[in-house]
């Protein structure tokens, strides 16, 4: 396993194919602050420019939280000049994560807070264990989800529940969060469960997981015409890849594929 650190607080450790994005702000529980996201930001895009990195997992170093959230005591010190300022290197951090090309998983364990849920609902899949609480708090201290809550929540749970929640503030437990759709599955170890998914995933096409992800994201909210549309290139985007064509080699010759990843 090979690491890279971004800043003092962002690391990416490699598994092979997959990728693991680490958040590692342990005295603070990972709050965002400008530095972690500005880490965070240069992180992604470096990441989003690997063509070896076909599965992205995010996770945490903290043992009693994924995120939690904005850091409100940084935020105390800006004047709204400073605030404004900061506001670009912020959404850089959450429209990052969302922006990875390829398949991506969240690891939650703990705390998942205002912009520590947004991280993990910027992800394709959430895993989580069961000490996992998340939450959209950002109106009872007077903002709102700024990192694409109110957007991705409501494409998770239905604009009913995710106004609910926004509108709550509450916080939901692990059992709950599974039930209404916050959460994708639970584990034991969610770390291990989103790294063992993450190795699942990464054995197919990196070619077609790319396209695959495109057309998901791109066709979600069209209507279905336009939507097998965007089906339809994402469709010739792969059809005469390498990987296409060691595909198909592959399972005529009952053998496991080299994808050459092109």
């Amino acid at each position: 396993m090979s690491e890279r650190r971004f800043g003092e607080h962002v690391a990416v450790r490699r598994h092979g194919h997959v990728a693991e994005l680490v958040l590692d702000r342990p005295k603070a529980m990972n709050a965002v602050s400008t530095e972690l996201a500005r880490s965070l930001g240069a992180a992604c895009e470096a990441l989003a420019a690997d063509p070896s990195a076909r599965v992205a997992v995010l996770t945490s170093s903290h043992e009693r939280a994924f995120c939690v959230g904005a850091d409100l005591k940084e935020r105390n010190s800006f004047t709204d000049a400073e605030l404004v300022r900061q506001r670009p290197v912020a959404r850089a951090a959450y429209t990052g994560v969302l922006e990875l090309p390829m398949p991506t998983v969240a690891a939650v364990h703990g705390f998942a807070l205002g912009g520590g849920f947004e991280l993990a609902l910027a992800c394709d899949l959430i895993v989580a264990d069961a000490s996992t609480v998340v939450g959209l708090p950002e109106v009872s201290v007077g903002v709102i989800p700024g990192g694409g809550g109110t957007q991705l929540l409501p494409r998770r749970v239905g604009a009913a529940r995710a106004a609910e929640l926004v509108f709550t503030a509450r916080r939901v437990e692990a059992g709950e969060a599974l039930e209404l759709g916050l959460v994708d599955q639970l584990a034991e170890d969610a770390r291990t469960a989103a790294l063992e998914l993450a190795g699942r995933i990464a054995a197919n096409s990196p070619v077609g997981l790319r396209a695959a992800k495109r057309a998901l994201r791109l066709g979600h909210g069209l209507d279905l015409r336009a939507g097998l549309d965007v089906e339809d290139a994402a469709w010739r985007s792969v059809a005469f890849s390498g990987d296409r064509a060691e595909g198909v080699a592959a399972f005529n010759e009952k053998r496991a594929p080299v994808w050459p990843g092109e």
